[in-house]
Formats: structure tokens, C-alpha cells, sequence
């Protein structure tokens, strides 16, 4: 149908993997550097930040994933929230998403936090 189509036309499967490789490792370079980031986790353009209390401890941090969700909405980035914890920010931007679209993901996470 149109929808394949236009999945292939435009080859947003491709865009998708390469503009997921730069979130991952953006955000990757993010959760070495903040001791409430536990995880980084996903497959092309759908990723999972787990946020804890402490890296030593892994206590989740819901409160801070509420609070980070709000900010980088206020920032004009819009990231979900789940988990069993509620303490993972959800990532799903649509296959169109660009590398800039990515730059400004992490940033908008980076000031957030």
C-alpha cells in the first residue's frame, strides 16, 4: 500500500537506523558522563533512558523521570514514560526523525536532568 510505499521511497527504514545509531550513541556518551542515568536500551529509533536514584544503587527514580518528561516538554521535546518502575523514558519519534531532530533529543535530555 501507500504507506510501504512511501516506507520505501523515501527509505526511512535506512534513515531510521542510522538516525537510531546517532540517538543511541549520543545518548550512550550522556549516561557515562550522569549518575542517574542507568541504561540506554533500544533498537533503531525506539529507545529506553532508565533513570535512577544513584548508579551504585539502581534504585529506580520515578519522581526525576516525571520531572524530566516535564522539562523536555517545556524544552518543545515530547519523550514518553514507562517501565515497570516508571522510571524509563520512552523515545518513539516517527521514521522521518533526522539527525538534528536526534542532537536536540539528547541536548533537551542533557539540560533536563
Amino acid at each position: 500500500g501507500a504507506v510501504m510505499d512511501a516506507v520505501e521511497g523515501e527509505k526511512l527504514a535506512d534513515n531510521a537506523e542510522r538516525v537510531g545509531d546517532k540517538l543511541m550513541s549520543g545518548l550512550s556518551v550522556l549516561a557515562e558522563k550522569s549518575d542517574v542515568i542507568g541504561e540506554v536500551r533500544g533498537m533503531g529509533l525506539m529507545v529506553g533512558v532508565e533513570l535512577v536514584k544513584s548508579k551504585k544503587t539502581k534504585e529506580p527514580a520515578p519522581e526525576l523521570t516525571l520531572a524530566v518528561v516535564e522539562k523536555m516538554k517545556d524544552l518543545g521535546v515530547l519523550v514518553g514514560k514507562g517501565g515497570l518502575e516508571g522510571n524509563v523514558i520512552r523515545i518513539k519519534p516517527p521514521l522521518c526523525f533526522t539527525e538534528a531532530d536526534a542532537k536536540r533529543t539528547c541536548e533537551a535530555l542533557a539540560q533536563s536532568i
